[in-house]
């Protein structure tokens, strides 16, 4: 399995348009990035927010928010490591779904083509198309995946393509259709001419699977809930990559995030990699899942991770 590491989250943080960086918001930092490469991780799932990159449709990226974005992954890929870039907009622009009248096919395109124009090059960068589509039709979010598919290829940018499911991406709830048409059947629809996609799922290990509490519901919750994913996975050919997997402090997490890390180590034959929910630089101190060091002392969650690690 080549890809296993973490989301370094919090340029994506806050409700402030534009928002202050280091107020509002926060970039990862070159050193974050050279500890967790310390601990043995090759990837980071780096989420910003597509307001602050592009604050108006079809217009130019902003510069200063920009660089700064290129310069954490620079650093990340020039150290060896694979960077997933991620809107982390929850297929939504302003609060609106794309593929929406408002926020047609076309403007999600214009973000990727610009996305890809400027980060196609570097082949250790993957493209997370967004974060967790949600109450919205999945033909919709199929179609507005597959625009933008179209547009990155258009520009000539050979990275792999990370799509989401629709519903929050839940591995649990891939073949239900509480939401409409299940993301087992509509997502045999996304085409890439280049035949080089990753199907992502989220799974968390907690009653609603919603990633709101430490307790895990089991010690073999986690490859229970994956195990349709990658029975599909399998059926039809398509590879997955789990970006999103966490669980508390405690001993049934500690059973249960090692019962999943085993199961998707014995599924590599489609999933390809994974990484943890999360680090970053403006998580309170005390959130639960966090694996960001503690006054210089590792986590908990990051020491069960680490047999797992490089």
């Amino acid at each position: 399995m080549p890809f296993r590491g973490v989301n370094l989250a919090a340029a994506e943080f806050g409700s402030a348009l534009p928002g202050i960086d280091g107020a509002d918001y926060g970039f990862p930092t070159n050193a974050e990035v050279d500890y967790f490469i310390g601990k043995g991780m090759n990837t980071f799932r780096i989420g910003f927010k597509w307001e602050r990159i592009q604050p108006s449709a079809y217009a130019e990226f902003v510069p200063a928010y920009a660089a700064k974005l290129e310069s954490i992954v620079a650093y990340a890929t020039t150290h060896g490591a694979t960077v997933i870039l991620n809107p982390h907009n929850f297929a939504r622009y302003y609060g609106i779904p794309v593929g929406s009248a408002t926020v047609g096919n076309g403007v999600f395109a214009d973000l990727w083509k610009r996305l890809a124009l400027q980060f196609g090059a570097n082949s250790h960068v993957m493209f997370n198309l967004v974060n967790e589509p949600n109450t919205m039709a999945t033909e919709q979010w199929v179609g507005a995946a597959n625009a933008a598919i179209s547009a990155i290829r258009t520009a000539k940018a050979p990275n792999t393509i990370i799509v989401p499911g629709n519903a929050w991406t839940g591995a649990h709830s891939w073949n239900d259709s509480y939401y409409g048409t299940p993301n087992a059947v509509a997502m045999l629809d996304i085409a890439d001419p280049n035949d080089n996609v990753l199907f992502e799922v989220h799974q968390y290990l907690d009653q609603t699977s919603g990633g709101v509490a430490p307790n895990c519901m089991s010690t073999t919750i986690g490859s229970e809930r994956l195990a349709p994913f990658v029975q599909w996975l399998r059926a039809h050919g398509k590879k997955g990559f789990v970006g999103e997997l966490a669980g508390g402090d405690n001993a049934t997490c500690d059973a249960a995030v090692k019962d999943m890390l085993d199961y998707m180590m014995g599924a590599s034959d489609v999933l390809v990699g994974w990484t943890y929910w999360a680090a970053g630089p403006r998580w309170n101190p005390d959130y639960i899942f966090s694996v960001e060091p503690k006054n210089g002392v590792d986590r908990p969650q990051l020491t069960r991770l680490q047999p797992y690690l490089f």
